[in-house]
């Protein structure tokens, strides 16, 4: 399995980008990713940006994955990592929702 890491690009270094996270800097290649600028934030896997994500995502996205980190430590407590899904009804997402509105009539 593969994950997905949020970076911000902080520098270009020909066909590579200069990366932040988590204060610590990377090289990475950005040939599949195009119209990159200082400041944009990618989803690096095996140290190539795959695509751009917001800045709203890769603060989800870190949460998450700060989230694995404490449960592998044997760590409970990391609701407020998840405070856009604590007290929320989970949705279906609208391409089913005919499929289950078909099956009630």
């Amino acid at each position: 399995m593969c994950i997905g890491i949020p970076m911000q690009i902080i520098g270009f270094a020909g066909d590579l980008a200069v990366c932040v996270q988590q204060e610590q800097q990377h090289l990475i290649d950005i040939q599949l990713v195009e119209n990159l600028e200082i400041g944009t934030w990618v989803l690096v896997f095996l140290d190539t940006a795959r695509e751009v994500v917001s800045a709203e995502q890769a603060v989800l996205i870190n949460n998450a994955l700060e989230a694995l980190r404490l449960s592998l430590q044997g760590e409970t407590n990391f609701d407020h990592l998840f405070a856009d899904l604590v007290n929320r009804e989970p949705q279906l997402p609208e391409f089913l929702r005919p499929l289950v509105t078909s099956q009630h009539e």
